[in-house]
């Protein structure tokens, strides 16, 4: 028996993808791409975000990334998902850098490559600490310990658009909630209050638990 988190070839559906794809099967290729769109599209969203500023339409971004990466696949190697991954957001990474380079309007150096990071690290160490449930561990803390950050892209997919918003903001661009309180026109402890929430209704998608969302949302929009 093997638990490891690690151990792709069990663990990952998309490695099976992945290698059928590989084999000629068009069906496969053709899912393989579809399941990496919400991933691609919370990555370019996020990263291009933060160096432009403003909420953007990074759809064509997305679309841009999966077509080159459609037509080249042939020329990509490698067998796990780790490796796939990080392919895409080596495309990913040069198209954005071109994306913030035509249309930034801030005084950046939009000749710098944009840093596209995952998911799971994102989640690691951003901010003070979250209340921890019975078993001493965040919901940040839970998150990454999942691994597989397409598994958590499509979570994050299904969430409310205020809860989406929110995650993007504080752990993928990390801003300080100052400034997401600004950008989301809430005061600061209605977005603390937010992103917790938002945070434990992810937890509950990944991990198929029960979330009680019945609670008022006044307080969230103070």
């Amino acid at each position: 028996m093997n638990d490891s988190i690690g151990n792709e070839a069990d663990d990952s559906p998309l490695e099976g993808l992945l290698q059928r794809a590989q084999s000629g099967d068009a069906d496969a290729r053709n899912e393989l791409f579809e399941k990496c769109r919400n991933y691609i599209g919370f990555l370019a969203r996020s990263h291009v975000e933060s160096w432009i500023q403003a909420k953007v339409d990074s759809s064509d971004l997305v679309q841009q990334t999966l077509m080159e990466a459609h037509t080249g696949f042939d020329n990509f190697n490698g067998k796990s998902e780790g490796e796939w991954l990080a392919w895409l957001k080596q495309i990913l990474r040069h198209n954005a850098t071109d994306y913030v380079r035509r249309f930034s309007t801030t005084k950046r150096k939009a000749s710098r490559e944009v840093a596209i990071g995952g998911f799971t690290e994102s989640f690691r160490s951003v901010g003070p600490p979250e209340l921890a449930d019975s078993d001493g561990e965040t919901p940040s803390q839970i998150i990454a310990k999942r691994e597989q950050e397409i598994e958590i892209a499509d979570a994050l997919a299904t969430l409310p658009a205020d809860y989406q918003e929110i995650i993007v903001l504080r752990n993928l661009q990390r801003l300080p909630f100052d400034e997401i309180a600004e950008r989301m026109n809430r005061s600061r402890p209605a977005c603390q209050m937010l992103w917790m929430r938002a945070l434990k209704r992810l937890q509950s998608v990944l991990t198929k638990e029960q979330f009680d969302d019945d609670e008022s949302e006044d307080g969230l929009k103070e």
